[in-house]
């Protein structure tokens, strides 16, 4: 199978500048094109879209895995194992309050992954995932 092209994803915020610190500064996502209303990152080649809210809606639903809370809207990275523990530790040294700590998930599965989750300063949830044999990501 092609790779996929690049996807396109917006999410909603309330401050730009917090979203060019959070998005651009702490996770390294080049700026790309820009407006009074929005900002677009280059998330690890994809094109991700900070548009300007006055506020942010009510709580998001969430759905239960392995007994955790997760939240249904998110979006994240998949990332070699080696690079997702660093990204936990710097989660952690930067003091992140993570929605789901780092850990394994569907332990001993075909899909057996680490992830973890956390909410940009919006409470928009990410989620960022490894897989110790990467070729069993949809894996059934």
């Amino acid at each position: 199978m092609a790779p996929l092209p690049p996807f396109h994803l917006a999410f909603p915020v309330t401050d730009l500048a917090r979203a060019r610190e959070f998005y651009g500064k702490f996770l390294g996502c080049p700026e790309g094109r820009s407006s009074d209303e929005w900002v677009d990152f280059n998330f690890r080649g994809h094109q991700i879209a900070a548009h300007l809210v006055k506020s942010m809606g009510a709580d998001d639903p969430t759905n239960t895995v392995e007994g955790k809370q997760v939240p249904v809207r998110h979006f994240g990275l998949v990332l070699p194992m080696e690079e997702w523990q660093r990204l936990a530790e710097r989660f952690r040294a930067a003091g992140m309050e993570f929605a789901i700590e780092p850990g394994i998930r569907f332990q001993g599965q075909p899909g057996e992954q680490a992830t973890m989750f956390l909410k940009d300063p919006f409470g928009n949830a990410l989620e960022f995932k490894a897989f110790g044999d990467p070729g069993r990501l949809f894996a059934k």
